[in-house]
């Protein structure tokens, strides 16, 4: 097969996508990388070439490569994920809409153009979550205690474009990060960002019956194959922070192949997942089977 990486400056030396590259290469296949922060594209003759059977982007949020993987998929291009659906989740606001109004356990969540526009959000929201609706690996989230702290936060949050505000989940001080690839998914735990005092090491556990439930529905109601997706566990039961296209898929055994293999499948068939809803590895307990079947309903 015949392969377009789209690779932003942020992950031009990064294991991932690097890796994943190196192993479709020594499988035989061609495997032709754009670098779209660094390089003069001619779009009219790129997109139209067709030359390729799948496009794949690892990009940070906010940079040039979704727009070109878009015109690929407006071009009738295969993509790795649907670009609409990596669109539906690099605009946290949009994400927070959409997961919430499909059943997905997200925070109420606020939206804002301008920073100074927070100061509106009700004091009983507060302790507050505070980020950039398309930031990525932990950029400018801060966690604001009450309403007098805000304004001093505010000169920070300048130039971040649109804002995002949850209201603060209390949990213990880790996440745990739930990857899909390939139709399995894994857990690994790690330090909040919130919380870079706890000293966590970053490791894979077991994944709850619970979280696995939401992680599968979580893939069904973004329309997304490979991702990653942030989980608390709060005092009310597991919550949603975060939903990640083309995660780092740190922890995961064997992550380069898992993901070629991944990208591979998906490309032979047009981009839509042959695998059935999401199932934990042999290192997690299984999901029930009637939360398996709502997640694959979409319920």
């Amino acid at each position: 097969m015949r392969l377009c990486f789209l690779v932003e400056e942020h992950y031009r030396h990064d294991g991932m996508p690097n890796e994943v590259i190196r192993q479709l290469g020594a499988w035989g296949h061609q495997v032709d990388v754009l670098r779209p922060g660094g390089s003069l594209l001619r779009m009219t003759d790129l997109v139209r070439a067709g030359v390729h059977d799948a496009w794949v982007l690892k990009t940070v949020s906010g940079g040039p490569g979704l727009t070109l993987l878009e015109a690929a998929a407006a071009t009738g291009m295969t993509t790795v994920n649907d670009a609409r659906s990596i669109r539906g989740v690099r605009d946290k606001a949009l994400a927070a809409a959409i997961g919430r109004a499909r059943g997905l356990p997200l925070p109420p969540t606020y939206a804002v153009a301008r920073p100074e526009l927070l100061a509106e959000i009700p004091a009983s929201e507060y302790p507050l979550v505070v980020k950039p609706a398309d930031g990525s690996s932990g950029r400018a989230v801060h966690l604001v205690a009450s309403p007098d702290r805000l304004a001093a936060l505010l000169p920070r949050l300048a130039g971040e474009g649109m804002l995002i505000a949850q209201p603060y989940v209390p949990n213990s001080g880790t996440d745990i990060k739930v990857y899909c690839v390939g139709g399995e998914l894994f857990a690994t735990e790690r330090c909040s960002p919130l919380h870079p005092e706890r000293s966590v090491r970053e490791r894979r556990v077991p994944l709850p019956a619970e979280v696995a439930a939401i992680a599968a529905q979580v893939g069904v109601v973004y329309g997304l194959d490979l991702y990653g997706l942030d989980v608390l566990l709060g005092p009310d039961g597991p919550v949603v922070v975060d939903v990640n296209d083309f995660p780092s898929f740190r922890q995961v055994p064997e992550a380069a192949a898992r993901v070629a293999r991944a990208v591979l499948d998906l490309s032979r068939a047009g981009g839509v997942g042959p695998c059935p809803p999401p199932r934990p590895t042999a290192l997690q307990v299984s999901i029930p089977a009637q939360v398996a079947a709502r997640a694959g309903d979409g319920a």
